[in-house]
């Protein structure tokens, strides 16, 4: 009795260890495979701070602990929010063309597209506070910077416009404070809060001063942005180009006249509204009203209208509800018989 539960427990043992070494085995051949479809090096990726480091052409002081460690934080966490970052430098190959065009006609350094990246991540959102658009601009800021919002247009959802405003606020910063970094702070602080701070802290450099939370990252989080969409394969963003979204090839058309129904107009365009809707994010309604003080001026938008765009899917499904009516006018008129339409379908 004995030598038969002990051969029964040898027989109980040896079996758990066979399950065991084929689930683990299956483990490895599971976890391999999926190991295959993530970017190469993706989860032993090395975060540095570089040695060396600009910032709209000015050196940051890599040789001071805190600024390295806030650089290296930023870069932290950019690097491993994965899914937000890897969609930052897809739209960037649409937008970045635009927005570097505009700078350099402006006079601004390049680097400053960086602050549309931190500050929308390149999509027309809204903040919490009420600032809107590509460069995040508050409805009286941007009325300032001669940006239009009203019932029918809010031009800080306009790429072109919203960023050569954002320009005339860095050109006028860049008089007060001579310096491209302060500028980019200010951009979040406002002029007046950093020039406050630096007066208080007798200090020249964004480097050297205690600022609040928000504005204290924010030039770290710039700095990370440019690193990171520079040299991306590095930080394991594996993104071939034709992954990315391609810039957009477009016809412009002037308006100059109220237009009183742009679903009609995106039509006469072989386009859906929302299609138009979608290239020209600063149109807030179906109509565009000129007032007679408008046409007196000659003011006038600029409309933009892909070269190629989409056929709309409502002109395929109403060519398909075509081809289905002539198929059952054919099939009743051959067989003579009445069909129930409802059970075709």
């Amino acid at each position: 009795m004995n030598s038969r539960l002990t051969t029964g427990l040898l027989l109980l043992a040896v079996a758990f260890l066979l399950g065991y070494i084929l689930i683990e085995k299956f483990s490895q051949v599971v976890l391999g495979s999926e190991m295959k479809t993530l970017p190469e090096g993706y989860h032993n990726v090395l975060v540095r701070v570089p040695t060396t480091f600009e910032f709209c052409g000015e050196q940051v002081p890599l040789y001071d602990e805190e600024v390295r460690e806030s650089f290296d934080k930023e870069l932290y966490i950019n690097v491993f929010r994965h899914s937000s970052t890897s969609l930052i430098i897809k739209r960037s190959e649409k937008f970045f063309p635009i927005i570097e065009k505009i700078l350099r006609e402006e006079g601004v350094p390049e680097d400053m597209k960086y602050i549309a990246v931190i500050e929308s991540g390149l999509e027309n959102v809204r903040s919490r506070s009420g600032a809107d658009g590509y460069w995040q601009f508050m409805e009286e800021t941007a009325k300032e910077f001669d940006l239009e919002i009203a019932k029918e247009v809010d031009e800080r959802y306009h790429i072109e416009k919203s960023t050569r405003a954002a320009c005339k606020y860095l050109k006028r910063s860049y008089k007060k404070f001579e310096n491209w970094t302060l500028v980019a702070a200010s951009y979040n602080r406002g002029m007046g809060g950093m020039n406050a701070a630096l007066r208080n802290q007798n200090a020249i450099s964004y480097y050297d001063v205690a600022l609040n939370p928000e504005t204290a990252r924010y030039i770290y989080r710039a700095l990370a942005f440019k690193e990171i969409m520079q040299h991306p394969e590095k930080y394991g963003f594996v993104i071939p180009k034709e992954l990315r979204y391609p810039p957009v090839e477009y016809r412009k058309i002037t308006l100059d006249s109220t237009i009183n129904d742009i679903s009609a107009l995106a039509t006469r365009y072989g386009m859906s509204y929302k299609t138009l809707k979608y290239h020209n994010p600063w149109l807030l309604m179906n109509t565009l009203t000129f007032s007679k003080k408008d046409l007196k001026e000659g003011k006038t938008y600029t409309l933009f209208v892909p070269q190629n765009p989409p056929i709309p899917h409502s002109n395929i499904l109403a060519q398909e509800s075509l081809a289905m009516k002539e198929m059952l006018d054919s099939i009743l008129k051959e067989e003579d018989t009445v069909i129930d339409i409802q059970d075709i379908k």
